[in-house]
Formats: structure tokens, sequence, C-alpha cells
């Protein structure tokens, strides 16, 4: 076995979530490319003291409830899988890659009743656990990123096995720097949006909610966002890619949406609920150990010289108060093209920080 599943092992178990001894720790190994990963992590929460259990899914049983179940069963909240994350002081996610067209020809009102679901059940395991997610890379993985297997197996490990608390110190300076501002205003191609920070609180991802990590987020003032912005990359929902997304904003909410392709599945997600076509997290990449776009937003919105808008649910943690089962990041590129602004002062510019 590569030994650097072992050594992010030790840091999913012993950094990320810290796990103590009698904590109870869910390991959720989603396909069984995930195993090596998963073997090693149940070792060391072995090893820390703690009491582990695993559970296993898969995007086949996904697909076989979507396509041939009831509307009733597609929006039934999984009993044992609530219990689960109820039960557990620590949840560690480990997704292996699956093939991202499984779902491709779900209709999509199945599609979004069943994300409700999902969401439901992230927004349980936010608030009741410590937890971390990690992606798990395969040939699926390799295939979609337009690279060798041996290629994607080094880009995972040097996005996700790195001295954390080294390099967040640098991290932090800009963080604090976005904080004592109130104004945010993101120009580009496309691109002129405004929204306010009054209040809100900037957080530092450095490893301890998602492997790989490296952004720092907030929730912007959910009535203030004003402008249109538009997506280089595609917004991955449900395993679809949605192309040349634009959204117009007027008081904070979401009066025009439109896009390349799939253009009723962006309407089906920014219909959830109430809450879906506000901002609930505007998010800067700092991970420049990620140079590029693979199509996996765990590993896309850390990539630095990025940000990230997330339409629905805002995070507490950050002061913010949109609801919604949809908690949907699409990720834009400033590498090229592109500026920050905080209250009148250029921070920010094609990729790189000004300070």
């Amino acid at each position: 076995m590569d030994t650097r599943y072992n050594q992010l092992a030790n840091i999913l178990v012993n950094y990320s979530t810290r796990v103590q001894r009698g904590e109870k720790v869910l390991v959720y190994m989603i396909e069984p490319e995930a195993m090596p990963l998963a073997q090693e992590v149940y070792k060391e929460t072995v090893k820390a003291g703690g009491l582990a259990e695993v559970y296993f899914n898969s995007a086949y049983f996904e697909r076989a409830l979507l396509k041939y179940g009831s509307d009733e069963q597609i929006r039934w909240t999984p009993e044992v899988d609530r219990w689960s994350i109820e039960w557990a002081d620590v949840w560690i996610g480990l997704r292996a890659i699956r093939n991202p067209h499984e779902l491709h020809d779900i209709p999509a009102e199945r599609l979004a009743a069943h994300s409700a679901v999902v969401g439901q059940l992230s927004n349980l395991r936010v608030d009741s656990t410590r937890w971390v997610i990690c992606r798990v890379p395969t040939e699926a993985f390799a295939q979609r990123a337009e690279m060798s297997l041996d290629e994607a197996t080094d880009f995972f490990f040097n996005a996700t096995v790195r001295d954390w608390a080294t390099e967040s110190k640098q991290w932090e300076k800009w963080k604090e720097t976005f904080q004592q501002a109130t104004q945010v205003r993101i120009v580009g191609r496309d691109t002129d949006l405004t929204f306010s920070t009054a209040g809100r609180t900037y957080k530092l991802a450095d490893g301890d909610k998602n492997i790989p990590d490296g952004e720092f987020f907030t929730a912007p003032v959910e009535t203030s966002v004003e402008g249109k912005v538009y997506f280089e990359f595609p917004g991955l929902y449900l395993g679809r890619k949605i192309h040349g997304i634009r959204l117009e904003f007027q008081g904070g909410r979401v009066v025009k949406a439109t896009a390349d392709d799939d253009e009723e599945l962006l309407h089906k997600a920014l219909d959830t609920d109430a809450g879906a076509r506000f901002i609930g997290e505007f998010g800067v990449g700092v991970n420049y150990g990620i140079d590029r776009y693979v199509f996996e937003t765990l590993f896309d919105e850390k990539m630095g010289g990025t940000i990230h808008l997330a339409m629905g649910r805002a995070y507490k943690e950050n002061g913010g108060v949109v609801e919604s089962n949809l908690h949907w990041d699409i990720v834009k590129d400033l590498r090229r093209e592109g500026a920050i602004w905080l209250d009148g002062r250029k921070v920010f510019a094609q990729g790189k920080f000004l300070l």
C-alpha cells in the first residue's frame, strides 16, 4: 500500500478531527476504492482510542433509488443514516470518485428532490459532529481531470499531505485583511459584483473540515449583493456540469440566471427553496498546490487564484442567516482576468494577493 495513505490518515484523525479516547467515530466510506484510506483511518482511530464504525455507500445505490424509486422513496430520509450521524462524535467522509455521469439520465426534478434530503443530512452532520471530508482519486477521477492515474494520484497527495499548520500562517494574514473590510467588489470577465460583509466573520479553512483545504470564507450580508457574475468553470450539481453560468442579483437575490447548457437544472437548483437564490458563502482559494480545475468541487474551490460563491445555506459560524437545503459552491477563475477590491482598495489581481 502507498505509505502516503497512512500519512493522510494521520492528518484526518489526529489533525483534522483530533479524535480523543472514547469518542465515537463514523467512517463514512463511499465506493470500494476508498478501502485503502478507510483501512488506515480505522487503524489510526483505534490507535487514538476512538470507537470506530464504518458505513458503506455507493453512487450505484443512489442511481437505483433515483431510477426506480417512487417520489415517496426519493423524499424519504434514511433512518440509519440519520441515526449514525446523531450517534457520532466525529464523522470522517471518504468518497472515492465514481463516474461523474452516473446520474446523467435522471430527471432534474428527481435530482432536486434527492438533493434536498442530502442537504438535510448534511445540515445535521455540520451541526452535531466534528467532521472532515476527503475525496479519494480513482481512474474515473483521473479520466475526468485528463490525467494519468499516476499523475492524478500524485496530484491528490500533493494537495492533501501538507504541513497545514505552517501554510496557514500566511493564509491567516490574508484573511485578517479581508476581515477588517466591510465592502467587497469582484470584477472580471462579465462580472461586477458587490456585497457587504459588515458584522460577518471570516473563517480560515486549514484542513480541519476538508482535505484538501486552503480557503478563507464568510457569509455576505444576504440582502446586500448587487450586480452580475459569470463563472468560467462549470457548476457541478448532482454529478452534472452546467457550463457558462451567469447570475444577476438585486437586493441579494438572484433575479436572472442563464447557462450555456442544462439551464433547466440550474433553475431547479435555485428553486430548491426560498433560500437557494441567496449567496450563503463567499470564499477565496489559497491552496496554490492545486493548479488546475479537476471537476471536483472539494479540490477546485481551494485553487489558488480563484473565488467561489455558494448558493443557499450559510454557515452559522460566519454569522450568516440564509437557510436552505442547498449549499452549492460555484468556482470563478480570476487568474487571467479579475480583481478583488476591499473598501475601494485593490488587494488581489490576476490570481495574486497584493498584500
